[in-house]
């Protein structure tokens, strides 16, 4: 029998600011870049962002929110690197993902997607909006990830929807959001925009995030 041994890591990152964490067996079919070694397991965990934040933007990305954007991913990065070497310390090899690394620019993609994995780890289900939905905080938390080859039981699979909540498909400035999911290059083209306002410079929105708060 596997030993249910997640209470460590939960509290570990309890200390660390967060209580957003889930368990789950890498699916077979999620694409995963620049890494050769094979590790059956993640540890998915995330920093819900600010609200105070989020409401500074209307139509379009601020500075507060590129700064607070920028901020989460560095607490992500360092508690993933902090989870990665604990691991390692009780004898497991692990690794941690970077929580916004782009590997391939024309798709927008990181090492791994973290959307995946915090599915398959019970923390949502994926929206109309194409992010993670939270059952209590919707779009509103950041995730990262940390592979290992330590045996833990997997966590159960989120029972959510959307159900007939259609706030991000109303709010979407590029209007990319319909009911039965996103445009990706639509997105992609108001993020490109944005990106080339002054002091933005980053693929970054956040009208869709600060909409969807958990509450259809």
């Amino acid at each position: 029998m596997t030993p249910d041994n997640r209470t460590q890591f939960v509290d570990f990152l309890k200390h660390h600011g967060t209580g957003i964490v889930g368990f789950c067996e890498i699916p077979s079919t999620l694409q995963i870049a620049e890494i050769d070694e094979t590790f059956p397991r993640a540890i998915v965990f995330g920093f819900s962002l600010s609200k105070s934040v989020l409401n500074t933007i209307m139509d379009r990305p601020t500075l507060l929110y590129k700064n607070h954007y920028k901020t989460v991913n560095w607490m992500l990065d360092q508690t993933g690197f902090r989870l990665s070497r604990f691991i390692e310390e009780l004898g497991s090899r692990a690794l941690a993902l970077p929580a916004s690394q782009t590997v391939d620019w024309e798709k927008q993609k990181g090492h791994v997607s973290h959307k995946a994995l915090a599915v398959a780890a019970g923390l949502g289900h994926i929206g109309r909006s194409g992010l993670v939905i939270h059952p209590r905080l919707g779009a509103q938390v950041r995730y990262a990830s940390v592979f290992t080859d330590m045996e833990f039981p997997v966590s159960a699979k989120a029972v959510t929807s959307c159900g007939n909540c259609m706030k991000c498909v109303a709010a979407c400035p590029a209007r990319a959001i319909e009911e039965d999911g996103i445009d990706l290059a639509k997105c992609l083209d108001k993020l490109r925009e944005f990106s080339k306002v002054r002091g933005i410079g980053q693929y970054i929105c956040g009208v869709c995030v600060k909409v969807c708060d958990g509450r259809h």
